[in-house]
């Protein structure tokens, strides 16, 4: 990949240039066009999570190459990690339920925020790898959440 393909992946075409909260940025760019494909083109929203998976290892080489670009081991510009994240979290969003949607946004800002552990360890994997990793791990653990609220009915 290079590098310029590299740099649009990771900040999400720009989204990661966002001045303030880039990695919400991220996820915001990342849920509107979950919604798009859900509820505009009527994606079936697990969908999601193949596309998060798909994303992964594209994400994990330009993470690296934007980590090296920018300088540091985590540049707040990399957003792709958030829209893996996202997506994941959304993939057992109620189609069309925006308090689903809300709740699964959320969930993830939060654990990815928060990093607890054993998310946290995540991010000392080397590269794009630990940038990835965290993500979609706070994106796996809010999906998780959000299942065990519809299984329960308590959502």
């Amino acid at each position: 990949m290079n590098k310029k393909a590299a740099l649009a992946l990771a900040t999400w075409g720009g989204s990661g240039y966002f001045p303030v909260g880039p990695g919400t940025a991220g996820s915001i760019a990342a849920a509107a066009i979950a919604w798009g494909l859900v509820n505009g083109l009527g994606w079936a929203p697990g969908w999601l999570a193949v596309l998060a998976a798909g994303l992964f290892w594209p994400g994990v080489v330009a993470s690296t190459t934007a980590a090296r670009h920018f300088g540091r081991p985590d540049p707040p510009q990399v957003v792709v990690d958030e829209v893996i994240g996202q997506w994941l979290a959304l993939a057992v969003a109620s189609p069309g339920e925006w308090k689903d949607w809300l709740a699964a946004f959320a969930l993830f800002r939060m654990l990815d925020i928060a990093k607890p552990f054993p998310i946290r360890r995540l991010e000392r994997l080397p590269g794009g790898l630990g940038i990835m990793a965290d993500d979609a791990a706070a994106g796996l653990c809010a999906m998780m959440i959000l299942s065990g609220l519809h299984w329960l009915s308590l959502w």
